[in-house]
């Protein structure tokens, strides 16, 4: 059985999960082919779903949901009536209603969604001074992932012929959610930047980026086109390119959210069936 899985990774997080599904896939016995689409050219290709029985998507939440570039691409894609699965990352400050607004795209696009995961991990922010979660995903994310494609192998195979069941919607409104959505290019108030220091021109911020957002030459990120992911901070080789100094906002969002840095790590990543 072929199975698909397309994961989008701007920080590393969603592609370490992905990793170990892939290889827990493999492990029982399916064919698997992984891809990422993070970068902006690699949502360009067309996708033939023909040859797989399964697709497994993989994103990080931005305010609750999927990036709004993943969002619209996943309806420029056609299910086929193929069955897939989903599986998110988050940095402990809220995941819903990621599951129940994503899976409405995919049953749009005629997929049959029939499971669920998400998983802790290092919040994007930590690259500007947050400490949110700065050993995750870890072992133990990794196990609830091997658990989630054990469940998720027998309802492609049709072993359990059930669907994804009800999930969590949210109190805000969907005008709301696309607020807050923004806030994220507000919060970090300097753009990806190099600061003027000179790099060796390996051209990789430039190709990974989501949105065509980052201009290698200069060292400045398109303030229109970049959404906060800080792919091009992360990926860095050199580590040149940084974003402005956010610790002081660190205590700020724990007190605003009524939680510790103690209480976010007591959380755990989990599979909805």
């Amino acid at each position: 059985m072929n199975v698909l899985i397309l994961y989008f990774s701007a920080t590393g997080n969603t592609a370490k999960i992905a990793k170990v599904i892939n290889e827990k896939f493999k492990e029982e016995g399916f064919k698997v082919t992984m891809s990422d689409i993070t970068p902006l050219g690699d949502r360009q290709r067309k996708i033939n779903f023909e040859p797989y029985q399964g697709v497994v998507f993989g994103a990080p939440t931005h305010a609750r949901r999927a990036p709004r570039v993943l969002r619209d691409w996943l309806r420029t894609l056609d299910g086929k009536g193929k069955k897939c699965s989903m599986f998110f990352t988050y940095g402990g400050f809220g995941v819903h209603p990621a599951h129940y607004s994503t899976r409405e795209i995919l049953k749009e696009q005629n997929f049959i969604v029939v499971s669920s995961a998400d998983f802790l991990g290092s919040h994007t922010f930590n690259l500007g001074g947050w400490r949110a979660l700065e050993d995750r995903p870890s072992e133990l994310d990794f196990e609830v992932a091997k658990d989630y494609v054990e469940l998720t192998c027998k309802r492609f195979t049709g072993e359990d012929d059930r669907i994804l069941g009800e999930l969590e919607k949210t109190e805000y409104t969907e005008e709301q959610l696309n607020f807050a959505e923004t806030l994220r290019f507000k919060k970090v108030t300097q753009l990806p930047t190099r600061y003027g220091e000179e790099c060796i021109m390996c051209l990789d911020c430039e190709n990974f980026c989501p949105t065509g957002a980052m201009d290698a030459e200069s060292g400045e990120a398109d303030k229109e086109k970049c959404i906060a992911c800080l792919g091009c901070v992360y990926i860095c080789p050199e580590k040149v390119l940084k974003i402005n100094d956010m610790s002081k906002s660190w205590s700020q969002k724990l007190d605003k959210e009524k939680v510790t840095e103690e209480s976010i790590k007591e959380q755990k990543s989990k599979i909805y069936f």
